[in-house]
């Protein structure tokens, strides 16, 4: 057996030890996909460096193939350019831009999306091409329809699908937009997130059909979400247990900002400790409340900048054991994370699975209801509306 080979094995028994790769059919799959083929050399994190710095791992290093079977996602593009390729020297910073997602979310959200025999397949986010190979070697690759926005990456992927025996249909355009001429389709996974449904998604996805995809912010909080498409433009569903992130989709990524000034403003008692907002849901909810705005900062100390209208919030600890904020501008920052926190911990702070989401064609709604399927709300103005 060789080394690639043992080293997927391995991996394959450790995912099903742990429960995270559950139907034979995706063991097999994992089990037949080099990944490898799809990586080749990849950025590996400097451990402590701030901002964070990236080592090019090439491929042939000692450790690289090792590296490639753990099970961790592996950023292979940093700011929409730069490779491993390019490096020469030693460490580069940058924000990642394309990435291989670890192995066990890929598994795990190809399960979660309920995909029978002889249905279609629009994945949103070629990106290496390896969760596009783990499709098509199980549900086949006439079945699977993969779009991948940047030119560069897509190249890459196809290369690579075609080394490991893979030919689906593969699109190079603006995921955001779907496959305006292949539907429709019976589901749809997303290996990017979104801040709101792209309307496009829901028409080319048949009434019946599910979509699979994690909702994201400029505050860069994370949800996955499985929606049942029930008629043209609409759906409705509920947030998945875990813990799931992706790279934002480039075009509803946040605009460039100027370096922030803090300025002055009124000062009053925070109502919510501000380290709430560093947990997972906690955080989730605070950028439900206040979508436009970038949260930075963490524990006591945190920051909310709205750039389109200049509004700011910031909390400090007082002297007295609680935590003060200063807004200004015309959003209220604060005031919204507030509410929407407060709402959250009177229900006991559940995780996001209790919370559900209605799309309709004029709005995106999320709103706290720990029933088993999405209800009717007497209030349609209840709950957070996404900024579609």
């Amino acid at each position: 057996m060789s080394t690639s080979a043992r080293l997927r094995a391995a991996l394959v028994a450790e995912l099903a030890e742990e429960g995270g790769l559950l139907e034979p059919e995706w063991r097999g799959a994992a089990a037949a996909v080099p990944r490898e083929l799809f990586v080749g050399s990849y950025f590996r994190a400097v451990a402590g460096s701030v901002p964070t710095a990236y080592r090019a791992v090439r491929e042939g290093e000692p450790g690289w193939l090792e590296g490639i079977y753990s099970d961790r996602t592996l950023v292979t593009q940093l700011d929409g350019r730069v490779r491993p390729e390019d490096v020469t020297g030693g460490a580069v910073t940058g924000s990642p831009s394309s990435s291989s997602t670890l192995p066990s979310l890929v598994l795990r959200m190809w399960q979660q999306l309920d995909v029978g025999p002889g249905q279609r397949v629009l994945e949103i986010g070629t990106g290496t091409g390896y969760s596009t190979a783990i499709g098509a070697h199980r549900l086949g690759e006439a079945r699977l329809t993969s779009v991948e926005y940047d030119p560069e990456v897509g190249r890459a992927a196809a290369a690579a699908l075609a080394a490991a025996g893979f030919a689906p249909r593969l699109v190079i355009g603006d995921g955001l937009r779907g496959d305006p001429g292949g539907g429709p389709y019976d589901r749809l996974i997303a290996t990017c997130s979104v801040r709101y449904v792209p309307l496009p998604w829901l028409h080319q996805v048949r009434p019946g059909g599910k979509i699979l995809v994690t909702l994201s912010g400029w505050s860069y909080a994370n949800a996955l979400a499985l929606l049942d498409v029930t008629g043209p433009g609409e759906a409705t569903g509920r947030f998945l247990p875990g813990f799931t992130s992706f790279m934002i989709a480039r075009p509803h990524d946040r605009p460039p900002r100027p370096a922030l000034v803090l300025l002055p403003g009124e000062e009053r008692p925070s109502r919510i400790d501000p380290a709430v907002l560093d947990g997972w849901t906690g955080g989730w909810v605070a950028q439900l409340a206040a979508p436009s705005a970038e949260r930075m900062g963490a524990g006591a100390e945190q920051i909310l900048w709205d750039v389109s209208s200049g509004s700011q919030a910031r909390t400090a600890p007082d002297s007295r054991g609680g935590w003060t904020v200063v807004q200004r501008g015309p959003l209220r920052l604060w005031d919204r994370v507030e509410e929407a926190v407060r709402r959250w911990q009177a229900a006991g702070e559940p995780h996001q699975q209790e919370f559900a989401l209605t799309v309709t064609p004029t709005a995106q709604r999320v709103r706290l209801n720990p029933a088993p399927t999405p209800e009717p709300d007497p209030d349609p103005d209840a709950g957070w509306a996404l900024p579609i």
